[in-house]
């Protein structure tokens, strides 16, 4: 094979390892709650998201093929690949490419680490970014759109990572307390297993919206690559093979469970009850549909963490407010610490050039990658132990992970 053929089968691997990591840092999106409150075991909850997800990602490929429009120039209007970056195979659109995802991936995994929820997506858009501006310069870089619709760093980046939470929060607060005041005197009769019921519902509702989500952004990403290297042509569609493997990818990801980050979002930040976990995943699910509706793009991510704590509040419980200034540090940190790491790549890639570079690039990667896997073995969380009461001396840190049973729902 020729440098352009083994450069994109790195960025192939590299797409769909971020796809995989995407599906097990956001799965406590969705059965977090369901999962801390006993609606569901937790490998029934990872289960039922991975197929949800997988469902999911089969529903739509809109916007798959403008994935990196967002927020560089990369693309025309088209879906096709800017002329200029096609030279010696389309070598320095998929560096960039690389480049980006790597960012993205490196982050992903140290928040896992961390278990502190972030964004996938605003991982994977930082890394492009930074890729793109070592690349392109920062005129490569779309920072505002063209006052039809929000677009660039600003209206998919910055406002919805303001916005996302707040109004998650405020829904899942007037939600939660209405359905205390409405069922504080009926209690007796609905039991809180009805409430678990309905979690399983809502959970379900915010899995198959993330499968059709972030899913759509690695079909776009493959896509753009196999077309800058001229193994596809069509800007209307996507490879079948694309959208399996995609597909299949975030559905791995999903099932393996991201327990660490899971464990934050159900038991540390609030102690939620079934009647809260209802509360907060209707609200999460209520938001990402509206918002999908609106043409507002708004982070899975941002908008569960928001109802978790807004359910809390409306509850009146106890919440871990160190926990929670940690995850707004991580929130903050995501674009630019990925758009730096997917820069830094770029220029490793680029001082070396041409397949030895990308080489180099993918190798950093795997290193990074076993590194913090090993790092994770020493405080291993795991269906096990992932509803096991949080440790408030460790408040906001990865918990004690003495082998204790939970009880089986």
């Amino acid at each position: 094979m020729d440098a352009p053929t083994v450069i994109l089968a790195l960025v192939i691997v590299t797409a769909l390892a971020f796809d995989f990591t995407n599906g097990f840092h956001d799965t406590a999106n969705a059965m977090a709650a369901s999962i801390s409150t006993g609606a569901l075991a937790p490998k029934v909850a990872v289960g039922l998201s991975a197929v949800l997800n997988l469902v999911g990602a089969f529903l739509s490929v809109e916007v798959a093929l403008t994935v990196s429009n967002a927020v560089i120039k990369l693309q025309d209007k088209s879906g096709a690949p800017r002329p200029e970056l096609l030279s010696d195979g389309g070598e320095a659109l998929l560096l960039i490419v690389l480049a980006g995802l790597v960012g993205g991936i490196v982050w992903n995994l140290l928040t896992w680490l961390l278990g502190l929820p972030s964004s996938s997506s605003h991982a994977l858009l930082g890394g492009l970014t930074g890729a793109g501006a070592a690349g392109l310069g920062l005129a490569g870089v779309k920072w505002t759109g063209d006052g039809t619709k929000l677009d660039g760093v600003v209206g998919k980046i910055l406002l919805p990572s303001l916005l996302s939470p707040v109004v998650a929060m405020a829904v899942a607060f007037v939600g939660c307390w209405l359905v205390h005041r409405i069922t504080n005197s009926v209690m007796d009769r609905l039991q809180e297993r009805y409430f678990r019921w309905g979690q399983i519902g809502s959970a379900s509702l915010v899995s198959i919206a993330h499968g059709t989500n972030d899913a759509q952004k690695t079909m776009g990403v493959m896509t753009l690559a196999l077309i800058a290297s001229g193994h596809w042509e069509r800007t209307d569609a996507v490879p079948v093979w694309v959208k399996i493997s995609a597909a299949l990818a975030i559905a791995a990801g999903t099932y393996i469970g991201g327990w660490r980050i899971i464990r934050t979002l159900g038991k540390g930040l609030v102690d939620i009850t079934p009647r809260q976990g209802l509360s907060s995943d209707g609200a999460t699910a209520a938001v990402l549909l509206a918002s999908s509706h609106l043409g507002f793009a708004l982070s899975t991510t941002h908008v569960a963490t928001g109802s978790v704590l807004g359910g809390g509040l409306g509850r009146g419980t106890h919440v871990r407010w160190s926990t929670a200034g940690r995850m707004v540090v991580a929130w903050a940190m995501t674009f630019p610490i990925a758009a730096g790491m997917g820069a830094l790549m770029w220029w490793v890639g680029h001082t070396l050039g041409g397949l030895p570079g990308a080489l180099l690039v993918f190798a950093i990667l795997c290193v990074a990658s076993f590194w913090m896997y090993r790092r994770s073995r020493a405080e291993h969380v795991g269906p096990h132990n992932v509803t096991d009461d949080w440790d408030r001396s460790k408040d906001g840190t990865p918990p004690s992970t003495t082998p204790t049973r939970t009880p089986t729902h």
